[in-house]
């Protein structure tokens, strides 16, 4: 543990939440693994202010196991502290900072793991993936999907570390999420009736919404594996009005779909502009509702036979679920790679709480596990 714990440290000082930069991450990561003789594919993003990283070692042949995390962490802002949140901290078996559960715990194990497999002849590949901005919509896995293929080949499975108390989750569920702008009429309150209310256009979206969220809950696909069995609708914020006495011309909601892999979201999102043409069709030239999708993520559906499943259950000993939070695994899976999500952790007592923490055992489980699949590659 000596040197994932060492790792750790150094990964949690880097400020990576998403409004800033991960370079300085990466940069050490590619040092750390250019010394043991990894092979290396850094992928900027479109400004050339964040990056991911592609790293393998052993043969260059296709299979191999598939390691991924993400970089980046949440913001602290608004959060109590007890404990410097950049700064790794033990008390006991609880090692406290930003990111030590979501996800720097697992990419350290990844490293550490790296520094014992530089000396090893390995039959199969060894792969690293080190992603950036997954808190903020998988923004940055969904740029690097494009650049992967060529470099990625097929693994034989892809484990991502993401916090699951090292169980191996086979399933997620998928999110879309939208901005909607509404667009009517403004006017003086006191004539209120002979103008087109976006607040009032907004609402009625919202209502019709609500009424597609029964249909789907009672008619949809459902999967009982999971807390809210069907894909889900959620309306999370809406802005309108400037003052009382103004009849507001403009609205603007953010809404969600939270779908099950089974469902196709476009299906869905063709369901709320069959709404919006309805709502708006009694006030032609005058009112509008537009959707804007501003983020997306797929599913994650692995069989709970597929051999990458039985493979990770043998390494981690633990059983298979199915969880709420989404991840990058869906990405990888499009791009033909059996994923699973395992890592150590908990999202719901631990991820995105100040004061968030790994424990040492966790982390030692986390360990044992990654030697099992390193050892599948001699």
């Amino acid at each position: 543990m000596t040197t994932s714990l060492a790792i750790l440290d150094r990964l949690i000082s880097f400020h990576t939440v998403s409004h800033r930069s991960n370079i300085g991450l990466i940069v050490y990561v590619e040092d750390f693994l250019r010394a043991r003789n990894f092979r290396l594919h850094r992928i900027y993003d479109s400004k050339q202010e964040k990056a991911g990283l592609y790293a393998e070692i052993g043969p260059q042949i296709e299979g191999g196991v598939l390691l991924s995390a993400h970089s980046d962490v949440v913001p602290v802002e608004q959060q109590v502290w007890s404990k410097p949140p950049f700064q790794l901290t033990r008390e006991g078996d609880r090692l406290f900072g930003r990111g030590t559960t979501d996800m720097k715990g697992f990419l350290s194990e990844m490293l550490a793991l790296a520094d014992r497999a530089q000396n090893m002849t390995l039959r199969a590949p060894l792969k690293l993936l080190i992603s950036y901005d997954e808190e903020i919509g998988c923004v940055g896995m969904r740029h690097m999907q494009n650049h992967l293929p060529p470099i990625l080949g097929k693994p034989e499975l892809a484990i991502v570390g993401e916090p699951t108390e090292m169980q191996v989750a086979i399933g997620h569920k998928g999110k879309r999420a939208y901005h909607v702008d509404v667009t009517g009429q403004s006017g003086h309150s006191a004539l209120a009736p002979n103008f087109v209310s976006a607040l009032h256009l907004a609402v009625d979206f919202v209502k019709e919404l609500r009424a597609l969220q029964t249909d789907i809950s009672q008619f949809g696909h459902r999967d009982e594996h999971y807390a809210i069995p069907y894909s889900t609708i959620h309306v999370g914020t809406l802005h309108s009005g400037s003052t009382l006495n103004i009849v507001p011309d403009k609205a603007t909601l953010k809404i969600e779909i939270r779908h099950l892999a089974e469902d196709d979201p476009i299906s869905i999102e063709n369901r709320f502009q069959k709404i919006a043409e309805v709502l708006i069709q009694p006030y032609p030239h005058i009112a509008e509702i537009q959707l804007h999708c501003d983020a997306s993520y797929p599913g994650l559906a692995i069989p709970i036979h597929a051999p990458a499943v039985a493979l990770t259950q043998k390494w981690s000993g633990e059983k298979t679920c199915k969880v709420a939070f989404g991840t990058e695994a869906g990405f990888l899976s499009k791009l033909g790679v059996p994923t699973i999500v395992c890592g150590p952790g908990s999202m719901t007592d631990q991820g995105h709480k100040p004061d968030e923490y790994i424990s040492v055992s966790q982390l030692s489980k986390c360990t044992e596990m990654l030697n099992r699949a390193l050892q599948h590659l001699v």
